[in-house]
């Protein structure tokens, strides 16, 4: 869109420089005709007479923020908006920024797909500062609980295995060593009648 700076002197202002975290299609949705606009001027082309300006830069780029905030696995409490069979646009009010859910990203643990307005926790699945786009999920939440269960309930009976085959192991080598003994007994004692028939007969 076109600012006039002064009678005469226009600069062009791009869609994407208008705000950090609002993606504005049209710019009547960020301001109005006749409205005053602060605007920093980014770059002089002499030989076109033309002047590139932008409003964002006024301010720091929240995106350095978000980047620590927003880190991988990281979980954050947000607002769905309109849903789509692509997904829906998840709203993190506390930080004022935008994320996107996949439409199978948004099933909940009941089964059920996530409504508009319904507040719930996301986890960050992708993030890219220089496209400004956070990916979020609130499916993958409960999925991986439900393999670290599963992984928790695997390693119990792997265990609970082990623990059995140590007794069923220790039983036989109790067992061999009773036979043993037992034999080792038998032997003394068929010595000893062996002994005591001799002595009989002598």
């Amino acid at each position: 869109m076109f600012v006039e700076l002064e009678e005469g002197v226009d600069g062009l202002i791009h869609i994407s420089d208008l705000s950090w975290n609002k993606k504005i299609k049209h710019p009547a949705e960020f301001t109005k005709i006749g409205e005053e606009l602060e605007v920093i001027v980014l770059e002089v082309d002499v030989e076109n007479r033309r002047l590139s300006l932008g409003h964002k830069q006024l301010e720091d780029n929240p995106w350095d923020t978000y980047e620590g905030l927003f880190s991988m696995n990281s979980l954050h409490n947000g607002v769905v908006g309109k849903v789509t069979d692509k997904g829906a646009a998840v709203i993190f009010t506390t930080y004022g920024v935008e994320a996107f859910a996949p439409y199978r990203q948004l099933t909940k643990e009941d089964g059920t797909v996530a409504k508009e307005h319904e507040t719930l926790d996301f986890k960050v699945i992708e993030f890219n500062k220089e496209n400004r786009r956070i990916v979020v999920s609130h499916t993958r939440i409960f999925d991986e609980k439900a393999q670290e269960a599963k992984k928790a309930e695997s390693g119990e009976r792997e265990k609970e295995a082990g623990t059995t085959a140590k007794a069923v192991k220790k039983i036989k080598d109790n067992q061999e060593k009773s036979t043993l003994g037992d034999i080792a007994s038998l032997a003394a004692l068929k010595t000893s009648l062996e002994g005591s028939e001799k002595k009989d007969e002598n």
